[in-house]
């Protein structure tokens, strides 16, 4: 299993050397997505002398497992952000978003930038008639920002049972990693240092300047970015309490026919999400959907044979090329986080809980940070505010995020399993009791035996088994690491206890 981004630009980012000494930098950027990296590239337009420090490679984690679309269209979301908030609240989080691909299609632009970008007209349909009522509403308010969004009974994509969708003209895609390598060579021109392979350990504040370590080292900075998915430090941010994972699915395909042009997304669950890509002078396409809560105790072997099943509906002879899967973070009233990490900690600053939309999103971040930085005002930011902590609106997520939280941290601690090793067989894993003891265990496909404490290291969660990618995933906050223990997702940054 590997991203298709990945496997075909794998060399993307010159393989930067770790941190191997002490340094001292303006800003400190911890994350080398696609929002550290567009920070990154637009602080350093200002002449701050800037350093992305990242725990593996960059662009490997969510940025390297996207679907890459760079849209304003987030889902039907309009309606929801008028109501919830209000017209002109959902009015500039839409002008942000269409901001944004401006901005990136002037970046592409500026700097020759060869990654595959190219505009696309954006669909959300649905299949449900418990929808077509909230695509029309939907149409009515974007049209409200004096934008041509529009109403349709059939889409170029055969959908079967197709009811409606709403069309946004003029959004985009490309390759993420091919972009992100444009960014990387004007950091390093401009100022600007990359160090892969350098795990953040610890972050404290001395005087008015960060500390951030390394395993061995420091940099040294007046402003730090936190930059990682889902913030690896807990307070006094307390993002673990507004914010929830989600892990979806995709999977790459060829077929003989032509492939439909445009990126689609359905309105009702399962989610079904398409766009075509280029490859080897050949156009595939890119399905995503299946989600599931992060951690969630559910059986997941059979995610990507859906993708499949689905889009060979419209493709018989669809050929699975690629098959991966990613994490996002999703806040609890659906609006990121972007801005200062906490009143109580100046110059530090935060962008997350993109809610699967970061493409557009992280450079709404690069925009209002470098702002922040700057001393600017930037009309978006109150939009994002990431210091907010305002009455629960979406208490039925809350309910079931504590719910799962208290549970794993506190409940299953008592609650020995039944299973034993000999229980577990190969390529299989499971929590088991040992000498009375947890352990979660793993035996692969030759009966080899990987054997860690099932419990998360970020706040102590009980682990569940996913046993489509063979890790062990955190149910409360999003953590995840492979089968030997490794942390792969943060929130954790240090790696599971191995067993003997």
């Amino acid at each position: 299993m590997s991203s298709f981004w990945i496997d075909t630009f794998p060399n993307i980012l010159n393989n930067y050397k770790s941190l191997d000494k002490n340094i001292d930098t303006d800003i400190c950027i911890i994350g080398g997505g696609i929002t550290g990296l567009s920070i990154a590239y637009s602080i350093c337009k200002h002449g701050f002398k800037t350093t992305i420090l990242d725990k593996e490679k960059l662009a490997m984690k969510a940025s390297g497992h996207t679907t890459a679309k760079i849209t304003s269209q987030h889902g039907l979301f309009y309606k929801y952000l008028a109501d919830t908030f209000s017209p002109s609240f959902a009015r500039d989080y839409f002008n942000a978003n269409q901001d944004a691909i401006t901005n990136i299609k002037n970046i592409i632009d500026e700097n020759n930038i060869d990654c595959d970008f190219e505009f696309q007209d954006n669909y959300v349909y649905t299949t449900s008639e418990d929808d077509v009522n909230k695509i029309k509403d939907e149409t009515n308010i974007v049209n409200s920002f004096n934008f041509n969004a529009e109403y349709l009974n059939t889409i170029p994509l055969n959908i079967p049972n197709m009811l409606a969708a709403i069309k946004f003209p003029n959004q985009a895609q490309f390759n993420p990693r091919k972009y992100l390598k444009g960014l990387c060579d004007f950091i390093i021109n401009n100022n600007g240092e990359i160090y892969e392979d350098s795990k953040v350990y610890n972050i404290k504040r001395s005087g008015n300047k960060y500390i951030t370590s390394t395993k061995n080292n420091t940099v040294t900075s007046k402003y730090l970015v936190l930059a990682t998915h889902y913030p690896i430090k807990n307070f006094p941010g307390y993002y673990f309490l507004k914010m929830y994972s989600q892990t979806s699915n995709v999977i790459a395909i060829e077929t003989e026919q032509n492939l439909c042009e445009g990126m689609y997304i359905s309105s009702n669950s399962p989610t079904f999400s398409y766009r075509t890509a280029a490859y080897n002078k050949k156009r595939i396409a890119l399905i995503g959907g299946f989600g599931h809560k992060t951690g969630a105790k559910i059986d997941l072997s059979n995610s990507y044979s859906f993708l499949e099943d689905e889009i060979k509906k419209i493709y018989p002879d669809a050929k699975v090329l690629y098959k991966w899967n990613t994490e996002d973070c999703i806040s609890l009233d659906k609006i990121p986080y972007i801005g200062n990490f906490s009143n109580l900690l100046p110059n530090m600053y935060v962008a997350t809980g993109f809610k699967k939309w970061g493409m557009t999103t992280s450079n709404v971040a690069a925009n209002i940070i470098t702002d922040k930085i700057l001393e600017k005002e930037n009309k978006y930011e109150y939009i994002f505010k990431s210091t907010r902590f305002k009455p629960i609106k979406n208490k039925s997520e809350f309910g079931n995020m504590i719910k799962e939280t208290s549970h794993s941290l506190i409940l299953n601690k008592f609650d020995l399993p039944a299973a034993t090793l000999n229980d577990i067989k190969n390529d299989e894993g499971k929590i088991v009791t040992i000498n009375k003891t947890k352990v979660g265990v793993y035996k692969d496909k030759n009966g080899k035996i990987f054997k860690v404490k099932p419990v998360c290291t970020h706040l102590g969660c009980e682990l569940s088994w996913n046993n489509l990618d063979k890790t062990w995933d955190c149910p409360c906050h999003g953590s995840r690491f492979d089968y030997t223990g490794k942390s792969l997702y943060s929130p954790s940054v240090r790696n599971l206890e191995i067993l003997n």
